[in-house]
């Protein structure tokens, strides 16, 4: 038999396999869901994605004078009734602050969860390092401090961090720290640092294709191809968007980083349909991830040698299976 239909046979085969995989995962799909005590909502879609706010109500507190980081304020589901809900800080860009990211911080929290968008010290001087630090200390006082009156609707085991601009170097620089966060969502995050191999929480980097202040090709692209050690990544383009996307709350990126909070945070598969496989939405310019393992579809059209959009192929596989693929 020639090479070309080896290679045929066994790609048909490896297609196959992964069908069988996927119709698997499908069929245990309500099992496992029953089985998540971190589950909150109602299953997802697409619409309810793009709505400017999800199932939960939600309401808000503020915080003054805290020692650490510059205050900011709570959102937080009013329901209590479906136990408690993991939590998420969000870091403001340079000059910014905890206002400019309300509609953001709302809309995350309205899908299940408790979200301090805080203040820093300074809007000026506070660097990337100093604002990933405060970040820190932001969850160390939602979850334990006896002036947070959202203790008790806080799951102080599942916990992230997002921020914006310098707010997201500073995204990139707590994970690094913190290993223990089950999340991390940069937005359009600068930093001087280029090299994250240390980083060993799923993140996920939602860049600017207009960015002309953290340009994706010297900003996100490189801190997302330095993370070798993140169990998961994913690199997310939003096309035609530009520097500010954060604080403007588009739908394409809410998508992206409640899908991902969702994931990862609440342990919820249902939500792997938004990131893996990569959506095919005209909304992004590039999306490249290395795909959950478990739960989902991550049935893939074969890759051929595009290793950009199906990287999970290429970086998940053996030298062997590679060769094989043609993508060696």
């Amino acid at each position: 038999m020639k090479r070309r239909s080896i290679t045929a046979s066994i790609r048909g085969g490896l297609l196959a396999g992964a069908l069988a995989l996927s119709s698997l995962a499908v069929a245990s799909g309500p099992a496992e869901a029953q089985t998540n005590p971190y589950q909150r909502g109602p299953n997802p879609t697409t619409s309810s994605l793009n709505a400017s706010s999800g199932p939960f109500s939600v309401s808000t507190s503020s915080v003054n004078f805290v020692s650490g980081f510059g205050g900011g304020t709570v959102y937080y589901p009013t329901d209590t009734s479906q136990g408690t809900f993991g939590g998420v800080v969000i870091a403001p860009g340079f000059t910014a602050s905890s206002t400019t990211y309300a509609s953001l911080a709302r809309r995350v929290a309205s899908h299940g969860f408790v979200v301090l968008a805080i203040d820093v010290n300074s809007t000026f001087t506070d660097l990337p390092d100093s604002r990933g630090q405060q970040m820190l200390r932001a969850l160390d006082w939602l979850t334990s401090s006896s002036s947070s009156t959202v203790r008790s609707r806080l799951d102080s085991s599942r916990l992230a961090v997002a921020g914006h601009s310098m707010g997201g170097g500073g995204t990139l620089r707590a994970a690094a720290d913190r290993p223990s966060l089950k999340a991390a969502v940069p937005l359009q995050p600068w930093h001087t640092d280029k090299t994250w191999p240390e980083i060993r929480v799923p993140t996920m980097i939602i860049g600017g294709q207009s960015d002309t202040i953290a340009a994706v090709g010297s900003h996100a692209e490189p801190f997302y191809n330095s993370m070798s050690n993140a169990p998961e990544k994913a690199y997310v383009e939003l096309r035609s968007e530009g520097h500010m996307a954060a604080a403007t709350n588009p739908d394409d990126q809410a998508r992206a980083m409640i899908s991902w909070l969702k994931r990862y945070v609440d342990n919820d598969t249902r939500y792997d349909q938004f990131t893996c496989p990569p959506p095919s939405s005209t909304d992004y310019s590039e999306w490249r991830n290395t795909c959950p393992n478990s739960g989902g579809d991550t049935t893939p059209t074969p890759p051929g040698n595009d290793c950009e959009w199906w990287e999970w192929w290429c970086t998940s596989g053996t030298t062997s299976l590679r060769a094989v693929l043609g993508v060696a």
